[in-house]
């Protein structure tokens, strides 16, 4: 059809619907916007805060001598120590804590560290046979002594678990409990075994056969090395009083200090989040109402 003139559309008046007509389109791109940015999760972390915490410095010294797989704990000595020095690692997130082993020689497995992560994981990969059998309980705890010597921390403290006597090494066990003493380093001793006899795996030409062998504790010189750095002694003959111990040392070694910590972070992406949703709830009226025909 032909049409002679376009005065009739000339004449006609143009409403300010029309030119908020793009309105809709404008709410929902800027709430494509603010969503993008609750993605990013954004945080704001300039705030101080003033707490009390527990913490001290922890070298733990465990014996990985052969003698460690008798069985008069459950599945042994050894994994029945490390179970239980895992719990309590687990329940000391504030502590420096580091590892020290032993046989007939010694090695620090971990340094003081506040990551337990990396220190559980070390504890796992602790076997017998990994060093000369033996049991040189003065070399482990002069190792764990000379880790904690230069440390800034209030409390020090050493604990020392062994099944055994003191074998080899050139340091006597009491000469480095004396140097602890020195630097006011306290040393918990126990000693895990049962009374009598255990029973310890060996291997034949028939498989593993259990025999019994005489658990033998050097329970004085463990007593003296307690006594000399202001710790304590104790005896774990199952796996429960060896958990009761460690609940035991964690009540007694809590030292409160001061900490004031910056960059307390705080989400801050909920009020964007409400931003984005009535955006969108503004564009869908929007469009679904005054928008829905345009003259």
């Amino acid at each position: 059809m032909q049409i002679s003139s376009s005065q009739a559309f000339t004449s006609k008046t143009t409403t300010l619907k029309v030119y908020l007509r793009h309105l809709p389109f404008v709410f929902r791109t800027t709430a494509i916007a603010f969503l993008i940015v609750v993605l990013a999760r954004p945080q704001s972390t300039d705030s101080w805060q003033n707490i009390n915490t527990e913490g001290i410095d922890i070298m733990m010294v465990l014996d990985i001598s052969s003698s460690m797989l008798a069985r008069d704990f459950r599945p042994n000595r050894l994994e029945a120590a490390k179970d239980v020095a895992a719990a309590f690692i687990n329940g000391r997130p504030n502590d420096n804590i580091g590892l020290v082993v032993f046989a007939s020689e010694s090695f620090t497995q971990c340094p003081l560290t506040t990551d337990h992560t990396i220190l559980l994981n070390l504890f796992k990969d602790i076997q017998c046979f990994m060093i000369e059998d033996g049991t040189a309980i003065g070399l482990g705890l002069a190792n764990a002594v000379s880790r904690l010597k230069d440390s800034q921390a209030i409390s020090k403290v050493i604990i020392l678990l062994t099944d055994g006597v003191n074998n080899t090494g050139e340091i006597a066990p009491i000469t480095a409990a004396e140097i602890a003493a020195a630097f006011g380093i306290r040393v918990y001793t126990i000693g895990v075994g049962t009374m009598g006899e255990a029973p310890y795996p060996y291997q034949t030409a028939f498989g593993t056969q259990m025999r019994n062998i005489s658990v033998e504790i050097d329970e004085p010189t463990m007593n003296q090395i307690s006594i000399a750095t202001g710790g304590q002694y104790f005896r774990a003959t199952d796996n429960a009083s060896l958990r009761r111990i460690y609940a035991e040392i964690d009540q007694l070694e809590k030292t409160k200090i001061s900490v004031q910590e910056y960059s307390k972070r705080q989400e801050e992406y909920k009020n964007i989040a409400l931003i984005v949703f009535g955006l969108l709830l503004l564009e869908l009226l929007l469009r679904y109402t005054l928008f829905k025909k345009i003259p």
